[in-house]
């Protein structure tokens, strides 16, 4: 949700969701094992759920 609501205060931001059931190449290219499975800008991979201020440094990796 987090990534949403970033999504939603950032138009530079952009977040979506895929059911992997129905897209499973997506599920092998971005090799998810577990879900949630959040991928930010292709080279961060945070797997579960991530307390908000875990998630924030995270993505503020790509920010550096």
């Amino acid at each position: 949700m987090l990534a949403y609501q970033l999504a939603v205060e950032s138009d530079l931001i952009t977040a979506h969701m895929v059911e992997v059931i129905e897209f499973p190449q997506l599920a092998t290219k971005y090799e998810v094992m577990g879900v949630p499975r959040t991928v930010i800008d292709e080279t961060i991979h945070v797997e579960g759920a991530y307390p908000e201020p875990m998630f924030m440094q995270e993505f503020a990796k790509v920010l550096q």
